[in-house]
């Protein structure tokens, strides 16, 4: 893998905190030709340093007010493979993880009520197959969001 350099962590500072920023805001405050930043920016999506974009949707102008992480264990871990495609059909998972310490997995899924996170959980992940126990823990208020933080001396 390619280093990431300076101007590389000053780029990605910059973004990462508005998406949307113009090339042409970024090179000014970066002090080198848009071109660069353009380069610059196509270089890190190539080697998969920037991996996505796009805009954030809350969650809740949808009618999706319950936040939940649930702990999932399963029979055996190797099971995990079988399980997550059984994830990915429930449009409300929007994070899976294979883990380590008491779950084998953990998940996060958005459900408009508890309601309807009873459902998901009752009609849906403890019914598949290899799902042996769950444990849910509500998201009462998310306090920090943000990516990982990029520093200059980590070259």
């Amino acid at each position: 893998m390619e280093k990431i350099d300076k101007l590389d962590r000053q780029i990605l500072n910059i973004i990462s905190k508005n998406a949307r920023i113009p090339f042409k805001d970024v090179a000014e405050e970066c002090g080198v030709s848009r071109a660069a930043i353009h380069q610059r920016v196509q270089r890190m999506i190539d080697m998969n340093v920037i991996t996505g974009s796009g805009y954030q949707i809350n969650p809740k102008s949808l009618g999706f007010n319950t936040c939940t992480y649930i702990g999932v264990k399963l029979e055996r871990g190797s099971m995990y493979k079988d399980v997550v495609p059984e994830f990915e059909k429930i449009p409300e998972v929007v994070e899976c993880h294979f883990t380590t310490g008491p779950y084998t997995m953990l998940i996060k899924l958005y459900a408009t009520d508890n309601e309807h996170l009873m459902e998901l959980l009752n009609s849906r992940i403890q019914e598949i197959p290899g799902v042996t126990a769950t444990e849910t823990l509500i998201s009462l208020r998310q306090s920090v969001k943000r990516e990982i933080p990029i520093f200059d001396s980590m070259e």
